[in-house]
């Protein structure tokens, strides 16, 4: 009798992962542009995926892994935003063509599931990584299997997701009626120098916080104190500038303390690479032994089944022709079109190379801290560095200005590339990590990442357009005062042109690097004793990033930690702490997807505040109360997921 496997990838799963997709990746776009951060999206894909298939007949465990899958893919491959507006910085692109943009991100999105897949043995299979948020989606998808406690568990995880949704999205039109707050800010001098205190009233980023934890969210306070209340007074003592406070401590910021910060994540992403290269290399032996094992007959179980290696070898070579292809028609007419031979093969080897490296390292970091805290852009930073001085070895520096922003333009689409192969990378090995504890098959969750990707490449262009045609991009041509910061393009974009151009920060760079290596032995000394650690790539970005972004995310994060100390303490301890995992993603949700409909209305209206009812005369109480119903929401919502998590 042949046995019949239970359903797995089936057509409606991936039609529910493309459909989820749509939402997360839109959501995950506005929170990378706005603060440079972005979520995993597992949990809630795996909750929404339970509540609607479970109303359909013959729906299974490895289904919801398929949809969680696909839905988590695309969300993460959003990070892509972490470059691309880049090239409307440096103003060689006015929006985003859909052709080349969905090219970027869905080629070097297949191309990190190709490098992806023997990684899976060297680090999920043979590792020893924690992959939390991996664990935390599989547990999840196993409770709610159980059909009389998943049901319950699946509708009190969809409450709490849409409860945290509507209350973040109600706040955020708040402050577009300007009725409170987004951000505040003071500017004051310090002795010679000068620095700020600032903070934002956003669901996003305190649900961010929660996400992080506490480890992370110590580090980016260690972070912006560095950055804030150390280097800031000093650097602005000994530049001073014509001005006042604000604008004097916010050209040293941008100008010396991000590229300190820039310095310190380059530096601890290298220390990645060096200590997991080891596992690296153990994984792509054991994938080429399980090849040989199938090809000489052997049958392999069904949770050992990946796609195999010749397949991926050959998938991940046949992907560098429309990659040169593309890479050529950016070239085609222009400056550089007498080089075009040779800087596409030298950005082909460059993608390939670099790119199965960068792939290691995020997906190492993501089974240590999570995806949500893998800092990509800090391998986006590695990358254009690396691209940058590629290209500074095949043409020289000393180009025409129209040579050189076309030199920076390929080094930002080349960075694209290797991006993407980072940000899916990042987010498979979390979702092959589930797959392996439910006993998916990994061939079948590979070919689902690679839907995943083609949804997100489809879906990214039409938001990167929205958000660019209402807001703008900060260092973009045009910007106006509302424009989107998109700390992580400006930064890539700047690197590139400073490499390309001759001004780059190198002072700031090295001082950064040194102190990387210091926070580097401190987080190693901090682990060696037992004690909270302080991943050095979260110092990192808590130095480069606003501390309006930050401070919320510091805030979170501590409330978060006292909620899982309480959640531990309760009978149903698991799911106390998915339904606080849940409601922080509504928070994220809920707000991010309001973002991108204001958008729209501020893109069809010309206006950049269509919704505002009062004036700036409003401020002081919108500052006031708008922070009393900020915190009286947030304990509302605690209560409320508290009081759930009792009722188990």
């Amino acid at each position: 009798m042949t046995r019949t496997s239970p359903a797995e990838l089936t057509l409606r799963g991936i039609l529910l992962g493309g459909a989820i997709t749509l939402i997360f990746t839109a959501a995950n776009a506005y929170l990378g542009l706005k603060v440079g951060l972005t979520f995993a999206t597992s949990i809630p894909a795996a909750v929404i995926s339970m509540a609607i298939l479970r109303l359909l007949p013959g729906s299974t465990i490895l289904e919801n892994n398929i949809v969680q899958t696909i839905a988590s893919a695309a969300g993460t491959l959003a990070a892509i935003v972490f470059v691309l507006p880049g090239l409307v910085m440096v103003g060689w692109w006015n929006g985003f063509p859909f052709v080349t943009t969905a090219g970027i991100t869905m080629l070097g999105g297949i191309l990190g599931v190709m490098f992806s897949v023997p990684l899976r043995r060297a680090l999920v299979v043979n590792g020893d990584l924690p992959y939390p948020e991996g664990r935390a989606a599989a547990e999840v998808l196993i409770a709610g299997s159980n059909d009389s406690q998943g049901a319950v568990e699946s509708r009190l995880g969809l409450n709490a997701l849409v409860a945290g949704s509507i209350a973040s999205a109600l706040f955020a039109i708040l402050t577009q009626l300007k009725l409170a707050v987004a951000e505040a800010a003071t500017w004051f001098r310090v002795g010679a120098g000068a620095t700020g205190i600032a903070a934002g009233l956003s669901f996003a980023l305190f649900g961010i916080g929660h996400l992080v934890g506490l480890s992370v969210g110590m580090a980016q306070l260690v972070g912006l104190v560095t950055g804030w209340f150390i280097l800031l007074p000093h650097l602005t003592a000994i530049q001073p500038l014509p001005g006042g406070a604000e604008e004097w401590a916010s050209t040293i910021f941008r100008q010396d303390v991000r590229f300190f910060g820039a310095g310190v994540i380059g530096v601890a992403a290298i220390w990645t690479l060096l200590k997991i290269a080891g596992p690296v290399l153990g994984g792509i032996r054991s994938a080429l032994a399980a090849s040989k094992a199938r090809g000489n007959g052997e049958v392999l179980a069904l949770e050992e089944q990946d796609l195999p290696i010749g397949v991926v070898a050959g998938g991940a070579l046949a992907l560098l022709l429309p990659i040169g292809w593309l890479l050529w028609s950016t070239l085609a007419g222009g400056p550089l079109a007498g080089a075009a031979a040779m800087l596409v093969a030298g950005a082909l080897v460059f993608v390939a190379v670099v790119g199965l490296m960068i792939a290691a390292v995020t997906g190492y970091m993501a089974g240590l801290i999570g995806a949500s805290n893998s800092p990509v852009s800090g391998i986006g930073i590695l990358s254009v560095l690396g691209s940058s001085l590629l290209l500074i070895g095949l043409v020289g520096r000393d180009v025409p200005a129209d040579t050189t922003q076309a030199l920076v333009a390929f080094a930002l689409i080349v960075t694209g590339l290797v991006f993407g192969i980072a940000t899916i990378a990042n987010d498979n090995l979390q979702d092959l990590k589930t797959g392996q504890l439910v006993g998916a098959t990994p061939w079948k969750q590979q070919v689902a990442l690679i839907i995943g990707v083609v949804f997100g490449s489809i879906v990214i262009p039409p938001v990167l357009d929205l958000l660019n045609t209402a807001f703008g991009f900060a260092g973009a041509p045009g910007a106006g005062p509302e424009a989107l910061a998109a700390p992580q393009a400006g930064l890539i974009s700047a690197l590139a042109k400073g490499v390309l151009g001759g001004g780059l920060n190198a002072a700031m760079l090295g001082w950064g690097a040194l102190a990387g290596v210091i926070f580097i032995v401190l987080d190693e000394i901090l682990g060696k004793t037992g004690r909270l650690r302080l991943p050095p790539l979260a110092v990192g970005i808590g130095i480069y990033l606003p501390m309006s972004a930050i401070l919320p995310v510091v805030i979170g994060s501590v409330l978060g930690h006292i909620y899982e100390r309480w959640a531990d303490r309760q009978r149903a301890a698991e799911l106390a702490k998915r339904l606080g995992v849940l409601l922080a993603t509504g928070m994220i949700v809920g707000e991010s997807l309001w973002q991108v409909v204001f958008a729209g209305i501020v893109a069809a209206t010309g206006s950049d505040a269509p919704l505002a009812i009062v004036g700036p005369g409003f401020a002081p109480v919108a500052l006031i109360g708008g922070t009393l119903v900020f915190a009286a929401v947030v304990a509302w919502l605690y209560a409320r997921t508290r009081a759930a998590a009792r009722s188990q």
